[in-house]
């Protein structure tokens, strides 16, 4: 009687200890995920600075750029420096840590393959469908753009069993509704370009949750940093070598070309690279690192759906930095919060803590 009372206690201490060990991980997955979408505003607004310096201001004052293929073709060009960019970061990080050995191997794994077809679908096929998105319906498009975390969520529910309880789903939509206003959003004047403009959005956010749900599981086996490495690398090259010379052929067929000198695609892409511009492409490549390696990582520590609902405070994140490096710091207008939107951003913080935790838990008293 006595060894089966002491087999219980130690039970009881080993639950203890892993519950508590659990809880750490998650709460660090979380952390991860949570910076993630910090240093996504980091460098989406290096990279808008970027994308509004020196060369560049000729780029858009061609007549070619009033077009939607010509705007395409810009928002191309610049993600392609900004992710290539970043996957040379990568490298020199993975390089100095003494991981890159480790690069081929996992690039030649299944789960590498994961990460690849992540890299696709989140890179040249997101990105395009959300400006698209963005010309047709505006900054509804965003707000369609964060059911990307609902996406996940679904899919690592139905492909690895990730448990969404009744409280964890109330949280997404918290957030979910804090990321609709912090955009901007509203339901008013939508026509039948603007639902166009839509679908075409969700195609962006079905992609990102896809590539959330299945490159967070291929990191569970792959280092971040090597995984984030191939994503870089990956999408920066399908938007170099197809994505971009596809939109110059439509562009020479369909658009007033007149200020494009020789090859368009060596126009743009070797003066984007050879403008002074090319600095801020440095400065956000180097936080586009830790803005998808941190969502890799903390996706793969507390799951899909809590790491995406963490990663999409972006939707707050971007807007900041923008506001401090655009507007307070290089004095540009038009780059303002409202405190509307300052409210939902604390929305959206209450409602990625209700995900992670039972708000109540707070009102207990600790046993001793």
């Amino acid at each position: 009687m006595l060894e089966t009372l002491k087999n219980d206690i130690d039970n009881g201490e080993l639950k203890r200890v892993y519950r508590k060990q659990k809880g750490s991980f998650l709460r660090k997955g979380l952390i991860f995920a949570f910076a993630s979408g910090m240093s996504y505003g980091l460098f989406s607004a290096f990279m808008t600075v970027g994308e509004a310096s020196g060369i560049w201001n000729e780029f858009w004052a061609l007549p070619l750029a009033s077009t939607i293929i010509g705007y395409l073709l810009l928002c191309a060009v610049g993600s392609s420096l900004n992710d290539l960019i970043s996957g040379i970061w990568c490298m020199i990080i993975a390089t100095m840590k003494g991981k890159m050995r480790d690069f081929l191997p996992a690039l030649k794994s299944k789960p590498g393959m994961l990460i690849i077809i992540g890299a696709l679908c989140g890179g040249p096929i997101a990105s395009t469908c959300y400006i698209v998105g963005l010309m047709m319906a505006g900054g509804i498009a965003a707000a369609v753009t964060a059911l990307c975390t609902a996406v996940g969520a679904i899919l690592s529910r139905i492909l690895y069993k990730q448990k969404l309880n009744a409280r964890m789903v109330t949280g997404i939509i918290i957030c979910f509704f804090a990321a609709v206003v912090l955009g901007g959003t509203t339901l008013g004047d939508v026509d039948a370009t603007a639902t166009i403009g839509m679908c075409i959005a969700f195609i962006a956010a079905i992609a990102w949750g896809v590539e959330g749900s299945i490159a967070g599981y291929g990191t569970i086996m792959v280092d971040y940093e090597i995984a984030i490495t191939i994503r870089q690398i990956v999408s920066g090259l399908a938007n170099l070598i197809v994505l971009v010379p596809v939109f110059c052929i439509i562009a020479n067929a369909t658009a007033d070309m007149s200020g494009v000198e020789g090859s368009t695609y060596l126009f743009f892409v070797g003066g984007a690279v050879l403008s002074g511009a090319i600095i801020w492409f440095i400065i956000s490549g180097f936080f586009a690192n830790p803005a998808y390696s941190l969502w890799y990582k903390g996706n793969s520590m507390c799951g899909t759906a809590l790491g995406m609902v963490c990663n999409s405070m972006y939707a707050f994140w971007a807007p900041f930095f923008m506001m401090v490096v655009c507007g307070w710091i290089l004095g540009w207008e038009g780059y303002t919060l409202t405190p509307i939107q300052w409210l939902m951003a604390l929305v959206e913080i209450f409602g990625i803590w209700v995900i992670a935790m039972n708000p109540l838990d707070v009102f207990k008293k600790k046993e001793a």
